[in-house]
């Protein structure tokens, strides 16, 4: 039985081990609850880079890249938020990681 060899570049990498870019927007009570403070907790933990701010529409807004899996795992963290926040939306946009991030930061207020 004869196969024919195929490279490695063949295959594409998988989804799940592939570093992303994670853009999240979140709605609900998110202020004043330690919302920007758990987020980054979260993120360290899972080794991912980028930053949590407060929005001036009442959002918090998360940036975050990393393999795909610990991506996953901040979204449905954030979905759930810390004890004292109320979670109504969580508006997730994914793109290409830009590779310019260093650790992870909770930043000043952004603009709408």
């Amino acid at each position: 039985m004869t196969t024919s060899p195929k490279s490695a570049s063949t295959y594409p990498e998988p989804i799940h081990s592939k570093s992303q870019r994670l853009h999240l927007f979140i709605s609900g009570r998110v202020k004043h609850v330690r919302f920007r403070l758990f987020v980054k907790r979260q993120a360290e933990s899972l080794g991912l880079v980028g930053w949590v701010r407060n929005r001036r529409n009442d959002q918090v807004e998360v940036l975050a890249e990393g393999p795909r899996s610990s991506l996953d795992r901040l979204h449905k963290a954030v979905e759930q938020g810390p004890p004292e926040a109320e979670v109504q939306s969580v508006d997730a946009r994914w793109s290409e990681p830009r590779g310019k991030l260093r650790g992870f930061r909770i930043r000043w207020i952004g603009f709408l």
